[in-house]
């Protein structure tokens, strides 16, 4: 049967082009493109829709009275957490990471447990030999869980042994070693993974197995392959933490059973991955004697309010071109803060070199940071501490006003129950017992209140 002409799919934008070529036209990357075969060409009875008809499909109302997706716990706290309460069955959850950051000792713990309360766990892994999987289980002190292991890519055979065996969970390490022998295509290309991913998401829906599949990541720390298998997945968790660090975080990025970018903390130990039960403790630095330019940031990571220390450093700079160094936030908004800081509370760093970081190696993503980052930088460039049981937090308009942020009350208790008395934190509802909120409605106030007005400054 005739097919269609072969089309070159672009691996970081999904944007197809008749032709090989070394750059993508869509998004500029390059070397990203490979060949997607085409599917065979249909006959000419079959090429109006109209011409074969199809069943109906049945139709139901909106309203209805549906139980809940039922859940299995997976063993550990911090993983059900950012599942959304657990995993539901007939899910596909899809977990990303940079290589080495620990996502197959996750997911070897976490079949571990799961297996260990009475379920079918399945680990099939396409880049490890069964020993190897062994020696890790060992290592972790997991030889005795009752896990099933696998080391294939074979597309076709696995499915084979997943329809045979009915696991309740079945772990795939990773999408891209697998290899479907229907496509004319290498492991890893744009067609592979999407073939793949499709058919043990099918398979999940159909047996009610829930697939967990680990992905790669490519240089910009986005899953590697077409964007479509993120939506064809139910659940998409990135793992992430860097290697001079031993926090990990898993955040889920899209959760059709849960609330998105939820987080669970993880401890790199000698032993594997120990949950973290409260981060906020570990995120906190020594508060004893509190240097300038650091404070505490009371933040949420999804429904979990977590605080972390938020270090800033400002020096005089040699340079034409002042440096603007930033780990764990957005450069650009580090440079509307100072803009407002110099717009609309006179405090010029035009000359200065600017270091910010967020301790612990944990990456700041809502604006509610932006008050606290402001005052780090002030405490930095007078030399002078904020108060050791005090907490900030609060978005910067280009204004200089300082709006509210959502679930203001949570960022207090969690704060109050760390044993800090003091928030400087926007006008609104908000409160805690044991809590003294200082309310601030503007930049310039704020900044002449706890710092003294410019000639002081001077």
């Amino acid at each position: 049967m005739a097919r269609d002409a072969p089309a070159f799919v672009c691996a970081a934008c999904g944007a197809a082009h008749r032709k090989w070529s070394g750059r993508c036209d869509a998004c500029g990357a390059w070397n990203s493109l490979s060949e997607d075969a085409g599917l065979p060409a249909a006959g000419p009875a079959s090429r109006t829709l109209g011409a074969a008809k199809g069943r109906k499909t049945p139709l139901v109302p909106l309203s209805g009275e549906e139980a809940p997706p039922p859940r299995m716990p997976s063993g550990g706290a911090e993983l059900d957490r950012v599942l959304g309460g657990g995993l539901v069955p007939g899910s596909a959850v899809l977990v990303g990471g940079d290589p080495g950051i620990g996502k197959s000792t996750l997911l070897l713990q976490a079949a571990a447990a799961f297996a260990r309360l009475g379920a079918k766990a399945v680990y099939v892994s396409g880049e490890e030999a069964t020993a190897q999987v062994r020696m890790r289980a060992a290592r972790l002190g997991l030889a005795d869980a009752p896990v099933l292991l696998a080391a294939e890519t074979n597309l076709r055979d696995i499915l084979t042994t997943l329809d045979a065996e009915r696991p309740a969970l079945a772990v795939i390490d990773s999408i891209q070693t697998m290899w479907a022998d229907n496509v004319d295509s290498a492991p890893g290309s744009v067609s592979q993974v999407r073939a793949a991913t499709h058919e043990l998401t099918s398979f999940a829906k159909r047996r009610g197995s829930a697939v967990i599949l680990v992905g790669h990541v490519t240089k910009d720390g986005q899953i590697a392959g077409p964007r479509v298998i993120e939506h064809m997945v139910d659940t998409v968790l990135y793992f992430e933490g860097e290697r001079g660090h031993q926090f990990r975080i898993l955040r889920a990025v899209k959760n059709r059973f849960g609330a998105a970018d939820e987080i669970g903390v993880f401890e790199m130990t000698g032993a594997g991955l120990a949950e973290v039960a409260n981060p906020s403790a570990l995120f906190l630095g020594d508060r004893g004697g509190r240097a300038p330019g650091a404070v505490v940031f009371a933040g949420v990571e999804g429904t979990r309010p977590l605080l972390c220390e938020i270090q800033a450093l400002v020096a005089s700079s040699s340079l034409g071109t002042p440096r603007r160094a930033v780990v764990g936030w957005d450069s650009a908004r580090l440079a509307m803060v100072l803009a407002v800081l110099e717009a609309r509370a006179g405090v010029s760093m035009a000359g200065m070199d600017v270091y910010l970081n967020v301790a612990g190696g944990l990456r700041i993503s809502e604006p509610a940071a932006d008050l606290a980052v402001a005052a780090a930088l002030m405490s930095a460039l007078t030399d002078a501490p904020l108060p050791p049981e005090a907490v900030i937090f609060g978005e910067i308009s280009l204004s200089g006003a300082v709006r509210p942020v959502s679930q203001a009350e949570a960022r207090l208790k969690e704060a109050v129950k760390l044993g800090f008395s003091a928030a400087y934190a926007p006008q609104g509802p908000g409160a805690a017992p044991g809590m003294a909120v200082h309310p601030v409605g503007d930049l310039r106030s704020f900044v002449e209140a706890r710092f003294g007005p410019p000639q002081q400054r001077e």
